[in-house]
């Protein structure tokens, strides 16, 4: 006899789901064995239910379309929560089963009672209990459709025994919207927003992850207002490529003039940016272009808030758009960005291929070289942010995933592993930090299970690099960050995974062009300086004498790589002063 269970499955078919990823359990049993007897649908086995959460979010941001995870009642679905959040504030959209208790035990405090219902509301757009054959298939596709048009997660709870049910509605068929929604602002907003740009004298951009797709129309605006243009962490992979305006990064993980260029600028335009950092804002003379009708000035005091797509924005407004003349504080900011990345590369270009330990930007330096013109790169939440947003260089097919918004830590393999099986002839690389593999060190074992070929480039400082800056800047001497070395190329390679460990930096470019030239999976574990440390581009006094007083031995400004001779391309054209 057919089964909720099996309706349940028909429906994920029919809006194109290819995979659930997830760990196996009592209450999730009929939801397994309908995805067994179903062709076009396959269940991947992840170690933790939360890699399942994060594969599930890369591999709805790699492709656009809906991807699902599952938890089994009670602990097996709380596993998901941190992957969920992620998902949700990244904009992915993301199909989440809650497998339930028996419904009858439902309130007695049954074993492995939990209420998913209320615990997943703060991390999706729906979240929902399924607890009647009748139910289905309405309450799932109202699931799916919220979480793609709505753009993030959807958790639809059920319970085992409703899954073994007989169905009481025939499956039929339903739509689901994959177009992503545009939206053009009013006229008088457009209007509005001329008048601001015609009358600055020094405007800028700051641009973030709304602009994708809109590279083309930025570019334009910018060469007609001859503006700088800056970009947010998430911004980058959609806007600093081929961009002769470019200031680099603001915010922690910065880099360049873009800061100063914000705060000269008598126009600051934010484009497609819910930057969270208001203390790099200026707060005033600003004004924001954004789909999200929620992240209109509540960062920053706005003179003007336009609720539209960016690049019809800027499409409508071109046509009355003055086109300036005067280049003066454009190329002002291009040298001064140009300048301050000659001052602080030479620490981390001088002997770099002679130093131990490992100084951890020449490894994103030579994997950057390295790495195919459309990899995709997962990154851990912390130094792994920093080098990869100052090395890995952006080209338009290259994509660059982390958790840049709710910021977890031990993403970036179980996002690999989602990006991989979305698109399996893309090479994928896991930039992981040591703290971060560790912590969901078991789905190594996924890669070897599902015969993934990532590869997975360990920045292997023994310390929470990150957390130590966090603690140094504020004066306080680092405690609790550092830990034992760890050789992760043994675990591995226990694990039946080619993998070396890398101790000299003359080893290092072999040893990535090893791995990324071998068909399967593949770990380079690199011991690099944890003394190899970044401070944004700007910060205030107090800062800098707690720092002074904590340490005297770490260096105060990360690399910049790539983006030094980006900034020097574009200063081919402007004129000396």
């Amino acid at each position: 006899m057919p089964t909720v269970a099996e309706q349940f499955i028909e429906v994920l078919v029919q809006a194109g789901v290819k995979r659930i990823y997830g760990i196996v359990g009592d209450s999730l049993n009929p939801v397994v064995d309908a995805v067994r007897r179903t062709e076009g649908i396959e269940w991947v086995h992840t170690r933790h239910e939360e890699a399942a959460a994060f594969a599930a979010g890369a591999e709805a941001q790699i492709t656009g379309r809906l991807a699902v995870c599952a938890g089994s009642c009670g602990p097996g679905n709380l596993h998901l929560i941190n992957g969920l959040y992620d998902a949700h504030r990244s904009g992915a959209p993301v199909l989440a089963l809650a497998s339930h208790i028996p419904s009858a035990q439902i309130g007695t405090g049954f074993f492995q009672e939990t209420h998913p219902e209320e615990l997943f509301n703060e991390c999706s757009h729906f979240c929902e209990l399924l607890s009647q054959p009748e139910q289905m298939p309405r309450l799932l596709r109202s699931a799916i459709q919220t979480a793609v048009g709505r753009r993030g997660v959807s958790v639809l709870v059920m319970p085992g025994d409703v899954a073994e049910e007989s169905p009481a509605k025939p499956t039929g068929r339903g739509v689901v919207d994959w177009v992503p929604p545009t939206m053009l602002p009013s006229a008088d907003q457009v209007a509005a927003l001329a008048e601001k740009i015609n009358r600055a004298e020094r405007p800028m951009l700051f641009c973030g992850a709304g602009c994708r797709g809109a590279h083309a129309d930025v570019m334009e605006l910018a060469e007609k207002i001859k503006a700088p243009v800056g970009h947010a962490l998430r911004g980058k992979e959609w806007i600093q490529y081929d961009n002769p305006f470019d200031v680099g990064m603001s915010g922690l993980l910065g880099y360049g003039a873009c800061y100063e260029a914000m705060h000269r600028a008598d126009l600051v335009v934010l484009l497609g940016t819910d930057f969270p950092y208001d203390n790099f804002l200026p707060q005033a003379n600003t004004v924001q272009v954004d789909i999200e009708p929620a992240h209109l000035g509540r960062r920053t005091v706005l003179d003007l808030a336009v609720h539209g797509d960016v690049a019809e924005t800027i499409r409508a407004v071109l046509p009355e758009v003055h086109t300036k003349t005067d280049r003066s504080y454009l190329d002002r900011m291009l040298r001064d960005h140009a300048a301050q990345l000659e001052k602080v590369v030479d620490a981390y270009t001088r002997n770099v291929e002679s130093q131990v330990p490992i100084h951890p930007e020449y490894v994103a330096d030579v994997l950057d070289d390295l790495a195919a013109d459309d990899a995709v790169f997962t990154v851990d939440t912390g130094m792994c942010n920093v080098w990869s947003a100052r090395y890995i260089t952006p080209n338009g097919r290259r994509r660059v995933l982390g958790s840049f918004v709710h910021g977890s830590m031990a993403n970036a393999l179980p996002q690999a592993i989602g990006a991989q099986l979305a698109e399996p002839g893309r090479q994928v690389i896991s930039m992981s930090g040591d703290g971060g593999l560790a912590m969901l060190l078991g789905d190594l074992l996924s890669l070897r299970t599902h015969r993934l070929p990532v590869k997975t480039v360990v920045f292997n400082n023994s310390s929470l690099g990150m957390v130590k800056l966090e603690m140094l800047v504020d004066g306080i001497p680092d405690f609790g960050t550092d830990h034992d070395g760890i050789d992760f190329a043994a675990i591995a390679r226990a694990a039946g995974i080619n993998s070396v460990r890398v101790e000299k930096p003359g080893e290092v470019r072999d040893a990535l062009a090893d791995a990324l030239s071998r068909p399967g999976p593949a770990l380079v574990d690199v011991v690099t300086d944890p003394n190899a440390l970044s401070l944004p581009p700007h910060i205030t006094g107090e800062q800098v004498k707690g720092f002074a007083l904590a340490v005297s031995r770490t260096v105060l400004s990360g690399g910049v790589g790539k983006m030094l001779q980006l900034a020097r391309s574009n200063l081919r054209n402007v004129p000396r002063p």
